[in-house]
């Protein structure tokens, strides 16, 4: 990694150190915040990992970063980079950490399961599992923990149905993606969650071997099968979506902590169903979706952004939220407005590695709000909004726990 005297050929900018915060709510890091004003590329110093790293913060060039193959995501697994994970040993296959053309390779493996087709022939089950938890909550009656009853359970089983995991195993997996998603319990534990994991796939795959099916687990199967990638590949593969798709649980969460604290914009909901599609992305721009950063790149070349020289070998690390602040980009970027529109956000990131999950996170997110908008009457907050509790330690955002009350 560079030191801090052989970066550009003017005074770079100075490193700045860039804490894991446990934020509550959904409110905007004030770090992040702080570097936003400072220019559109800084410094920045993350709790793990070693040396500094270079940050992008506006629209356009985030976007020019993430579709710039100068920009290497494999060899970040050969650096140290600074980072905010203390546990960092991606596995073969961990499609996030390869460039193209190996990258595109592992992903044409499981795209058939998240094309629209893919993705809407879980409709109706995702559905029907939705229709089973809300009954059950409505049962049992107010109040309840919407995060353990419906924002947890609902994207697990979606996602291990996408996954062909048996719903025995569920639990696990939740667990295990707990794990390996927090810092709280220390590098060590993640990483043992993930070889528990990985373990858990490579049996699973090797009892699907010549089976077939539309579900991840029998397409990498029959991609290890045709040679097309190896079984470690689809191990790393399955790791990474399975882990994905918790997201989902932390996006909602945050998106319904949201329209409990500003009644209006729930009530409006209700009142406009036909808005919610354009609700959904105006939520998905405005929520945190993770702490600090994700993944950095390493720079191939010589690249000037923003008028700053970044130079060969120097890690670059962009972030998504601050570019769905950009007021260029986004009129009055701090306000939520469901009349938004166009809506162009990067939520989802952008360019080879945009979430191959995003369709199915639209379908969750989209099934999941029509269902707490319609089925709870009065859906409200059981305690007050400072007394939430929001995960600590953890990369994604999202809320611990949501207690609620209706009428």
């Amino acid at each position: 990694m560079p030191d801090e005297t052989t970066t550009t050929t003017n005074a770079p900018p100075p490193v700045r150190d860039w804490p894991a915060l446990d934020l509550h709510g959904v409110d905007f890091d004030p770090v992040l915040a702080g570097l936003m004003e400072e220019g559109p590329v800084t410094r920045v110093r993350l709790p793990n990992g070693s040396g500094w790293a270079w940050l992008v913060t506006r629209y356009d060039d985030v976007r020019m970063v993430t579709n710039d193959p100068r920009f290497s995501r494999k060899l970040v697994a050969e650096h140290d980079v600074t980072r905010l994970a203390p546990h960092f040993v991606p596995v073969d296959g961990a499609v996030g950490f390869e460039d193209p053309p190996e990258h595109t390779r592992l992903r044409r493996a499981v795209a058939p399961a998240f094309t629209t087709r893919g993705v809407e022939r879980l409709r109706d089950r995702a559905r029907e599992m939705l229709d089973e938890l809300v009954a059950g909550v409505l049962r049992d009656g107010p109040p309840a923990d919407l995060t353990e009853r419906l924002l947890a359970p609902f994207p697990l089983a979606v996602v291990c149905e996408l996954m062909g995991v048996p719903a025995a195993d569920r639990p696990r997996m939740h667990e295990w993606t707990n794990l390996i998603l927090s810092c709280a319990q220390g590098a060590e534990r993640s990483q043992r969650a993930k070889d528990e994991m990985c373990g858990y796939f490579a049996d699973l795959l090797r009892e699907r071997r010549g089976s077939g099916g539309e579900d991840v687990i029998g397409l990498l199967a029959s991609a290890v099968a045709a040679g097309e990638v190896t079984e470690s590949e689809s191990v790393g593969l399955a790791l990474l979506i399975q882990i994905g798709g918790e997201a989902v649980s932390n996006n909602t969460g945050n998106m319904l902590f949201i329209l409990l604290t500003r009644p209006e914009l729930r009530d409006r909901l209700g009142a406009e169903p036909e808005l919610r599609p354009r609700a959904m992305e105006e939520l998905l721009r405005y929520i945190p979706h993770r702490s600090a950063v994700g993944l950095s790149r390493i720079a191939l070349e010589d690249v000037t952004i923003a008028g700053t020289r970044i130079r060969a070998g120097e890690a670059v690390y962009v972030s998504y939220l601050a570019a769905n602040r950009d007021p260029d980009v986004f009129a009055d970027p701090e306000r939520v407005d469901f009349d938004r529109s166009p809506n162009p956000h990067v939520a989802f990131g952008y360019g080879p590695h945009f979430c191959v999950g995003a369709m199915l996170a639209r379908l969750e997110s989209e099934l999941l709000l029509d269902a707490l908008v319609d089925r709870f009457p009065e859906l409200r907050l059981a305690v007050p909004a400072t007394e939430v509790r929001f995960r600590r330690g953890a990369l994604i955002r999202g809320p611990e726990s949501v207690p609620a009350t209706w009428s």
